[in-house]
């Protein structure tokens, strides 16, 4: 069962990010201030969970929490940035929109870049730990997927609604009979460079 918070005091958001290792559209990040008591049977980390759960989780989420905020970096600028530093800028610009001003930030992963004087911790799979990163990688993911299923009406040949930009086999092939379109992350080095972009 997932914690519901790291400790008593101090008023905590979770924060979390989703496609980060996709070759192609925005990675996305949620902040989420959860109510002590929250607790749902189907949260999860966002991997573990079905979509059509995570979406039932989203408006659940979105209803019960105490604040929440999502944000994204597009493909741009993870080129010209890196997708480490896209992914806590997109973080840090999710905590922005908080309308709850969070004294504890617990951080998915082992890396974070301090957002203003706020205390952070990074916990390692912590999506499987925490109630409150829970919920932020059940936005990012919905969010983004969201995206994802919008920009692939505008280029379906790379199956977007079922890849979600990750480099699946189906994907990888379509990159190499199509090239890259204006959504790719082209510093991933994920094309031949025999191939043309368009």
């Amino acid at each position: 069962m997932l914690k519901s918070f790291s400790q008593k005091k101090l008023l905590e958001a979770g924060c979390d990010e989703a496609g980060r290792g996709c070759y192609a559209g925005p990675v996305f990040a949620a902040a989420v201030i959860l109510p002590k008591n929250f607790y749902h049977p189907l949260l999860n980390d966002s991997k573990q969970v079905k979509e059509t759960n995570r979406n039932i989780l989203r408006q659940v989420i979105e209803e019960k929490a105490l604040a929440f905020a999502v944000a994204s970096i597009d493909n741009g600028e993870i080129d010209q940035i890196n997708i480490l530093k896209a992914s806590f800028k997109a973080m840090h610009k999710a905590i922005d929109q908080l309308t709850k001003k969070p004294e504890l930030l617990l951080i998915d992963g082992n890396r974070f870049i301090t957002y203003q004087n706020i205390k952070h911790q990074c916990i390692i799979k912590g999506d499987g730990i925490y109630a409150n990163i829970a919920a932020a990688s059940i936005l990012a993911k919905t969010y983004r997927d969201e995206y994802m299923y919008k920009i692939h009406q505008e280029f379906p040949r790379y199956q977007w609604n079922n890849n979600k930009g990750y480099g699946t086999l189906q994907h990888r092939k379509a990159i190499e009979q199509f090239g890259l379109c204006k959504y790719h992350r082209k510093s991933f080095n994920i094309i031949p460079k025999q191939i043309d972009l368009f």
